[in-house]
């Protein structure tokens, strides 16, 4: 019979798959290396086991000990693997941007979560950094993973990774490209490729809020480079260890919203479920197309599942939210989709104006048009009301008509975007759209900035 004695003999062994549609384009064969296909679905799996068995090795990690780490949900799930199969506890430190789904999953496989901000320093002890380390130094034979500074992470890529991708593309390889993070995978597929061929260049993917390339580039540690961003996985705002500057030949940067879209289409013109750094990936890959020759073969790594952004790339609300579906906005009625049901809130020019900054609170709007017995009679916005109530604290009692602005202007519901942009200037906030049913909706600036794509 053949069969595994346990999941951790599962880990890699993991296919190539040659992309043909999103590259067909470039000149080059270009093959994806899907780690999904380990049994945590990530990369991750195989530098969790080796790092767990290198720290037995050598007692950092003692039999009933427990695990400690960092992670942005992939590694977590790799030592929680092999936890449950060596009999360790598992404490996972987590930043809030990660997905629910990595989160419930660490869970479902025995994992302690800790959830830390995201938007705060390195050295901030509410980072997930310095949470780490600290509850390592408190729990009682307690051992700190740290991925990012951990030689195995790198030495695990080294000895299974790179000579996959040998053998796979019988020594033809001539790039590898791969999102960056902790570096591990980078530097330990890079090491061993170089070292059968020098010729093999070496590619990571960046995002901006990352300061990778350009310490690559000019050896500058830029914080001003140091922002919160949404792809998970890649990116860093530190330097780690496992990330051999030596060994990478370049990077290029791949926006939140380019690794989303792209996620997407590996999806729908590949079949290949796979997650955001997936996506940066790709995209990084066409970015670099002049790089390519027709006789090179490129690989690019995929490191983890889909699975794990079902409730974001692959929700169409999430994604929408964030401008990255790309909606086709070409008039006034495509400006307000996301509010076209719900009833336009006006006020009346009798009102007090304490009405209407209650109805500003309350729906969060900022503009509001002002109506009276014939129709459309003024305007207030946030502006207006605070700028009255500098000259007279007694604005709330006052009545609207004595406060008001102009009234909006009307447009069509198939007027252009154009049309109504030139519309909202610095004296007027809003544009007023009239609609089939003879109803009318607010256009304020936000809807035409929402639609910039």
């Amino acid at each position: 019979m053949k069969y595994a004695n346990n999941i951790l003999e599962t880990i890699g062994n993991t296919p190539l798959v040659k992309i043909n549609h999103i590259t067909k384009d470039l000149p080059c064969t270009v093959l994806a290396k899907v780690e999904y296909f380990n049994p945590g679905h990530s990369c991750k799996d195989r530098m969790a086991l080796k790092m767990v068995e290198d720290a037995e090795k050598d007692g950092r990690l003692v039999p009933g000990g427990t695990i400690i780490e960092g992670t942005s949900g992939n590694t977590g799930m790799g030592l929680a693997l092999a936890a449950i199969i060596k009999g360790y506890k598992l404490i996972c430190v987590i930043t809030d941007k990660q997905s629910k789904e990595k989160m419930d999953i660490l869970r479902a496989v025995g994992a302690k979560v800790v959830v830390c901000p995201t938007d705060v320093e390195p050295t901030d002890p509410r980072s997930y950094y310095s949470v780490s380390k600290r509850l390592a130094e408190e729990t009682p034979n307690g051992w700190y993973v740290n991925q990012y500074d951990n030689p195995s992470n790198a030495q695990a890529n080294y000895e299974q990774t790179g000579p996959e991708i040998w053998e796979q593309t019988e020594g033809k390889v001539t790039h590898f490209i791969v999102g960056v993070g902790t570096g591990g995978t980078i530097s330990g597929v890079g090491k061993y490729l170089k070292e059968q061929n020098p010729n093999v260049k070496v590619w990571g993917v960046d995002t901006y809020g990352s300061v990778f390339k350009k310490y690559k580039e000019t050896g500058i540690f830029d914080e001003n480079e140091v922002y919160s961003y949404v792809t998970e996985g890649i990116g860093e705002d530190i330097l780690p260890e496992n990330v051999n500057f030596d060994t990478i030949d370049g990077f290029t940067k791949v926006t939140d919203k380019d690794a989303a879209v792209y996620t997407r289409r590996l999806a729908l013109e590949e079949g290949l479920f796979v997650g955001m750094s997936s996506g940066s990936a790709i995209k990084g890959l066409l970015q670099m197309k002049d790089e390519f020759g027709p006789d090179d073969v490129v690989v690019v790594l995929f490191h983890d599942s889909g699975s794990r952004y079902v409730g974001k790339i692959f929700n169409d609300d999430w994604m929408r939210d964030r401008g990255y579906l790309e909606d086709d906005v070409k008039t006034a009625v495509d400006l307000i989709q996301e509010h076209v049901d719900k009833p336009l809130v006006i006020a009346r020019t009798e009102e007090l104006a304490s009405h209407a900054i209650d109805r500003m609170r309350r729906f969060k709007i900022s503009q509001i048009p002002v109506v009276d017995i014939n129709g459309f009679a003024g305007s207030l916005s946030d502006t207006d009301l605070f700028q009255a109530y500098l000259d007279n604290p007694a604005i709330a009692e006052k009545p609207i008509r004595e406060i008001m602005g102009a009234a909006y202007p009307i447009v069509k519901a198939n007027a252009s975007v154009e049309e109504v942009s030139k519309l909202i200037t610095k004296d007027n906030q809003a544009v007023l759209i009239e609609l089939e049913n003879g109803k009318h909706n607010i256009i304020t600036k936000y809807d035409i900035i929402n639609s910039i794509k």
